[in-house]
């Protein structure tokens, strides 16, 4: 990716201007990690940088902020204008940018010293604010002074979180007393652009950490896990609060799947509200899984969630304290959710019972037993829903059956052949029903 952008750089210099890697690419190459992104900051004014590659190559996608995206050498990448930030009065983008010829000056308003690093064509790096220092320390710190950056764009508070998720960076003492005592601006930024900032939190390698450490910061995007903030289970199947469950759970599922980790993140949402103690002491939660999807769509909206991703937590919330026992628990379930939704329960359960006592795994075995046997039932077209049930409304209506009748008779039907009292053929069906129905 960057040799490819190296020809961009080129383009800029045989023309006369200064042009430099920046920011996360540059982060990324000092640490050795994959760069996907790059990011090119330019002496060169926007209609300089369109007059070097051609209105045919590029597009105005940023222009009032310097940004032109500029397609070469087979990518397309960012290429903005040295500039220098005016005020942010609405906390989240500048009113005004000026132009400038100083590559210093563009460093010093970016957010983080990691992120505020040039790199020229040859590989030599420009470091005004110690951002090397602070990567080899593992500190992610604000550059300059962080009040300053918060009130810039509060996003930034989201970001800190997310990089030090990501790389496990610890956050400077001065950048996290202001993530903390300035958390209330989130209120000031997008849904979107802090639902994206939290989806990418949460899928980081060290998001146990950042999640416990900084809960008084998701709180505020998601009040509804406030009661969850040190609530005690007093129940033998848990070692955790209930936040510190639902934040294990979220780390035991895989990292590229965020609609699994968004969903643990939700659901126990609804057991503080739903706590009862009996006479010993011990807790219990019942109902929570269904209050708990209730919450979980209401927070997922408010985010502004696709309904697609709202169904698929919703559905997984309410279902994820569901027994599963055998092989007809199994068909029940499949017939439920559907194929794919029953295999996203049975990892959510895994992820669920991992952030439990030591004991509660050994229920992780069984639940992979049925998960390969609902992948054989798949293997074999066994019946799992009404659409594979061979006998139709039709062949009922045939048989006197009108109404809702229909309906029930078929989901009788199904459940028999759930429980193998009668195999999935027409003929054997229809015999069945004849005489269920005459008796």
């Amino acid at each position: 990716m960057l040799e490819k952008g190296k020809t961009i750089l080129e383009k800029l210099e045989r023309s006369g201007y200064e042009a430099y890697f920046a920011g996360g690419c540059v982060r990324d190459t000092i640490m050795s990690r994959p760069v996907h992104d790059i990011d090119i900051t330019t002496s060169a004014l926007p209609g300089e940088v369109i007059a070097v590659f051609g209105e045919e190559n590029t597009c105005p996608t940023g222009i009032a902020h310097g940004t032109v995206t500029v397609r070469c050498a087979g990518i397309a990448a960012e290429v903005t204008t040295f500039r220098i930030d005016g005020e942010y009065s609405d906390s989240r983008r500048p009113d005004s940018v000026s132009f400038t010829r100083s590559l210093t000056d563009d460093l010093s308003r970016r957010d983080f010293t990691v992120n505020s690093m040039a790199m020229d064509i040859s590989g030599n790096i420009i470091d005004p604010f110690g951002g090397r220092d602070d990567i080899a320390r593992g500190v992610i710190r604000c550059v300059g002074d962080p009040e300053k950056r918060f009130t810039e764009d509060a996003l930034r508070i989201m970001r800190a979180l997310r990089f030090s998720s990501q790389l496990g960076f610890t956050i400077d003492p001065a950048t996290a007393a202001a993530v903390h005592t300035m958390k209330e601006r989130l209120q000031l930024i997008s849904a979107e652009r802090v639902r994206d900032e939290l989806d990418k939190l949460i899928c980081g390698t060290y998001c146990v950490r950042v999640l416990l450490e900084y809960s008084d910061v998701i709180s505020e995007i998601i009040p509804e896990i406030k009661a969850c903030i040190g609530f005690d289970q007093r129940s033998p199947y848990h070692r955790y609060t209930v936040w510190e469950h639902i934040v294990r759970a979220v780390s035991a599922a895989p990292p590229d799947n965020v609609k699994l980790r968004r969903a643990l993140l939700l659901h126990d949402v609804a057991k503080p509200a739903c706590a009862r103690f009996d006479e010993t002491g011990r807790g219990h939660f019942k109902g929570h899984d269904k209050l708990g999807a209730q919450v979980a769509r209401a927070v997922m909206r408010r985010l502004r969630f696709d309904r697609a991703s709202i169904v698929y937590a919703e559905t997984l919330i309410a279902h994820h304290s569901a027994k599963i026992r055998d092989n007809v628990e199994v068909r029940r379930m499949m017939s439920e959710l559907g194929d794919e939704l029953f295999f996203e329960l049975m990892k959510m359960k895994i992820c669920d019972n991992t952030a439990k006592n030591p004991f509660v795994l050994d229920e992780n075995r069984r639940i992979e037993e049925l998960t390969e046997a609902a992948q054989d039932m798949i293997a074999n077209n066994e019946c799992r829903s009404l659409k594979q049930l061979d006998i139709s409304g039709s062949d009922l209506e045939k048989l006197g059956f009108s109404g809702e009748e229909i309906g029930e008779a078929l989901r009788e039907l199904l459940e028999e052949v759930f429980l193998g009292n009668v195999p999935n053929e027409r003929t054997a069906l229809l015999t069945f029903t004849e005489k269920r129905w005459a008796e």
